[in-house]
């Protein structure tokens, strides 16, 4: 059941939105690697702006996420990329219908 998540939201520096979004592409087999992210979204929001959407069982795998291995390279790549420092946003879902 999912009961937590995140949202965070990424401007991309003027020219960079490209290599943002192969950022983004590239996270997904390291958070396929993660058992508690139970979903996990890369958003396009608006032309350079981003977001990452992942939702979990409990605080526990929202913070093991955040300790991760994509946290770990968005927060390198971050001066590098964007025009400000990732926004995060802790979530408790209220409600959700997951495919499995």
């Amino acid at each position: 059941m999912v009961k937590t998540a995140l949202f965070v939201r990424l401007e991309a520096k003027p020219g960079r939105e490209q290599e943002v979004e192969s950022f983004l592409m590239a996270g997904l087999p390291l958070v396929e690697q993660e058992p508690a992210t139970i979903a996990w979204f890369a958003l396009k929001i608006a032309p350079s702006v981003y977001g990452i959407f992942d939702a979990f069982p409990d605080d526990a795998g929202r913070q093991a996420h955040l300790s991760g291995k994509v946290a770990e390279a968005l927060m390198a790549r971050a001066p590098e990329l964007l025009e400000n420092s990732p926004e995060i946003m802790n979530i408790d879902v209220l409600a959700a219908k997951l495919p499995w």
